[in-house]
């Protein structure tokens, strides 16, 4: 796909914007950046490579690459990273009709996944190159915007656990993580909350919330893949068991295949909702990312509110 210069352009401003995070996965130093260059010129985009330490570089380049007229913004890096910049071209400010790419350099990249982007770097540039553009939702809770999901309860805990730890442990990510879960699962904090759903109003109290945009399949362990990112709905996972006996007894409907429709989970589907509980703030995951918010929490789905390039559809 040609992406011409925007009539807006800034001087000096090229239509393809790729920022990536340099920290992302294992690292991208000058020499990958070189290499991502060469690659994404061979693919034919006249492109402007950045390498950002951290988030609020991120931000700021995405920004920039927005207000200067390019009409297409890439993410490098993970799901974290995918979403600061796509929160960039989702501000009321951001001049429309700009185009969001994904180049998957994380751990996980289940943005990417989800939308059938390959994972390896030279198929993701082929399809900034040569596919096409499709709208997808997103979900935002209290103005903060998610592009996979998020989560109350144990989840943000076991994030701020394991980050506390790489920084004054100097653990890595995944054995840090391990020790933040099991520390989290000796506390099992719960959260009581009030849900108000289609003018329905419940009472839960759970140790574990999740919010997905769009709804999530439910594979082993874990919360699987979504089939769809275009319904214009959110989908809500509410853990119900108070004692660790149902813990054991929702991992292992898990490993069953049977968490969608285990008594231990209530799941709701809705374009919008509210959690609200009796605490002055939460700790709110989205996307891997924690903040503090104040309740209530008001979700709600963005319908088609971003353009992504996915593989054209029937191509190899």
């Amino acid at each position: 796909m040609n992406f011409a210069a925007s009539p807006h352009c800034a001087p000096g401003c090229k239509p393809v914007s790729v920022i990536v995070n340099a920290g992302a996965g294992s690292g991208h130093d000058e020499a990958g950046a070189v290499e991502l260059r060469a690659l994404l010129q061979a693919a034919g985009l006249d492109a402007e490579v950045t390498m950002a330490a951290g988030g609020a570089e991120l931000v700021a380049a995405a920004r920039r690459a927005c207000q200067d007229g390019a009409r297409l913004v890439v993410a490098g890096g993970g799901d974290g990273s995918i979403n600061a910049v796509a929160s960039q071209l989702l501000a009321d400010d951001t001049p429309s009709g700009i185009r969001f790419g994904v180049l998957p350099l994380g751990t996980l990249n289940h943005f990417a996944k989800d939308l059938g982007i390959p994972l390896d770097l030279e198929g993701a540039i082929r399809t900034l190159a040569t596919g096409e553009p499709a709208r997808v939702d997103v979900g935002e809770v209290n103005g903060r915007v998610f592009l996979n999901n998020s989560s109350l309860g144990l989840y943000p805990d076991i994030v701020r656990d394991r980050e506390k730890q790489q920084r004054r442990l100097g653990r890595g990510k995944w054995p840090a993580a391990l020790w933040a879960t099991l520390a989290a699962l000796r506390r099992y904090p719960f959260l009581s909350m009030r849900l108000e759903v289609d003018g329905a109003r419940l009472a839960r109290r759970s140790p574990f919330v999740f919010i997905g945009n769009n709804a999530y399949t439910m594979q082993g362990l874990a919360i699987g893949a979504r089939e769809r990112l275009d319904a214009g709905l959110l989908s809500l996972y509410v853990a119900q068991r108070p004692t660790r006996l149902g813990l054991l007894r929702l991992a292992l409907d898990a490993l069953r295949g049977r968490l969608g429709g285990s008594r231990d989970v209530d799941v709701l589907h809705a374009a919008a909702f509210e959690i609200d509980t009796h605490r002055a703030r939460l700790h709110v995951a989205t996307d891997g990312e924690v903040t503090i918010m104040a309740p209530p929490l008001r979700y709600r789905s963005r319908p088609g509110a971003l353009e992504v390039m996915v593989p054209r559809r029937g191509a190899p």
